[in-house]
C-alpha cells in the first residue's frame, strides 16, 4: 500500500462522512446514490434519495412505477435522463437479471445510465471487487497530489486520472478507498480555498508544494453560453390549465409544460404567432406573468409567459387540461415550475 493511499484510508477512518447509503452492501442504494450524486452535491441528494427509497424500495418496485410518478419524485434533481435511464434500466435488471443488478461488470456497463465511474462506484461500494472510479472530487484530489496538467476533462487527462486511481487502489479496500477519496475532495480538498493545512496527504502533494492547488485540475476553455429567449402560452378554461408532454426522450424528457417557443424578437407581440407555428395552437394573449429565468449545463433562458385565451386547438394526445389545484401532481422543469406557483 502506497503512502499516499495508507494516510488516506486512516484519515477516512476518522473522518467519513455518515451517507444513508453507505454502511450496507445493498447494490440497489449505492445504484440509486450514484446516479442521483453525478453533478449534483451530497447536501441536495440525501433528502432526494431518502424520499426516493421510502417510495422506490426495491429494483422491483420502481421498475413497476409509472415514468410520471418517477420523474415526480426527480423533480428539482435536474438532468431528468438520469432518472428516464434508472427507471428503464430497473425493468431491465427485473426481466434479465431476476431483480439483482449483475456482478459482471460488462453487463452492468450496458444498463442505460451506468458509464464507466457508476461501474467502478457500485463494483467497489456494493460488491467488494478491486475497481477504481473517478467522480469530479476525486479528479481534483489526484490532480492535485500527482500534479497533473493536462486537461481533467480530455481523453489525455481523464487517462491518466484513471490510471493513477488504480495504481494506488489496495486491495480488498477499493469501497473504502473511493469513498475516502470522495470525502477529502468534498470536505478538504475543495475547488477554492482548500484546507490544505489539515488535509492528510499535503507532504505528498505536489501542487500544494507547487502553490499551484488552486490552477489543479486544469481544464479546457469554456465556450461562451447561449442565452435564449422564450414566450409562454398560459391557456386558462375553467378553472383548468393547458399543458403539453415533452418528448419521452432529449431535455426534460416526459415532463410537463407550459406551450412555449423561441423567440427572436419581442415576446408578447411574436407570442400568438410563434405558438401557432410550434404547435397548431391558436391563442389570444392576455397580460404578462413574471419572467422566469433558469441556466442549465450548456445554456440559459428567459421564459415570458402570458395568460392567454384559446382560439382553437389540434387533436394532439400530447396536451392536456389540468386543474390548477393540481398541477404540482404533474412533474415540471424549473420554469415551468415556477410559472405554474404564479397561478395559485
Amino acid at each position: 500500500m502506497s503512502r499516499f493511499t495508507s494516510r488516506l484510508l486512516n484519515w477516512y477512518r476518522q473522518n467519513g462522512r455518515t451517507l444513508p447509503w453507505r454502511g450496507h452492501r445493498d447494490s440497489y442504494a449505492v445504484w440509486v446514490s450514484e446516479i442521483m450524486l453525478q453533478q449534483t452535491r451530497v447536501e441536495t441528494v440525501i433528502p432526494y434519495f431518502e424520499k426516493w427509497i421510502k417510495r422506490f424500495p426495491t429494483v422491483k418496485a420502481l421498475a413497476q412505477s409509472s415514468e410520471q410518478d418517477v420523474l415526480n419524485l426527480w423533480e428539482g434533481l435536474g438532468y431528468y435522463s438520469r432518472a428516464r435511464n434508472l427507471h428503464q434500466a430497473a425493468k431491465i435488471v427485473i426481466e434479465q437479471y431476476n431483480g439483482e443488478l449483475p456482478h459482471d461488470l460488462d453487463a452492468l456497463r450496458e444498463l442505460p445510465g451506468i458509464g464507466r465511474y457508476t461501474v467502478g462506484a457500485i463494483a467497489s461500494m456494493a460488491f467488494g471487487m478491486d475497481e477504481p472510479t473517478l467522480d469530479g472530487n476525486i479528479r481534483r484530489v489526484l490532480a492535485r497530489v500527482f500534479d497533473v496538467s493536462e486537461p481533467a476533462d480530455s481523453r489525455a487527462g481523464e487517462k491518466i486520472l484513471w490510471e493513477l486511481a488504480a495504481k494506488h487502489l489496495p486491495k480488498g479496500e477499493a469501497g473504502n478507498y473511493n469513498q475516502a477519496l470522495m470525502d477529502l475532495g468534498a470536505t478538504t480538498c475543495l475547488p477554492k480555498n482548500p484546507h490544505c493545512l489539515i488535509c492528510p496527504v499535503m507532504c505528498l502533494c505536489k501542487a500544494h508544494e507547487l502553490g499551484i492547488q488552486e490552477k489543479r485540475p486544469v481544464m479546457k476553455p469554456k465556450k461562451k453560453t447561449p442565452h435564449y429567449i422564450h414566450a409562454a402560452a398560459v391557456i386558462e378554461k375553467n378553472g383548468r390549465v393547458l399543458l403539453a408532454k415533452r418528448p419521452s426522450k432529449g431535455l426534460l424528457g416526459g415532463m410537463w409544460e407550459f406551450p412555449n417557443a423561441r423567440v427572436n424578437g419581442d415576446p408578447a407581440k411574436e407570442l400568438a404567432k410563434t405558438i401557432q407555428t410550434a404547435t397548431r395552437l391558436k391563442v389570444r394573449r392576455k397580460e404578462a406573468l413574471e419572467i422566469v429565468e433558469h441556466a442549465y449545463s450548456h445554456f440559459s433562458v428567459a421564459t415570458h409567459p402570458f395568460r392567454c385565451e384559446l382560439v382553437s386547438m389540434p387533436e394532439n394526445q400530447n396536451l392536456k387540461w389540468v386543474r390548477v389545484g393540481e398541477l404540482e401532481d404533474y412533474p415540471m422543469g424549473r420554469i415551468d415550475r415556477q410559472i405554474a406557483r404564479q397561478l395559485n
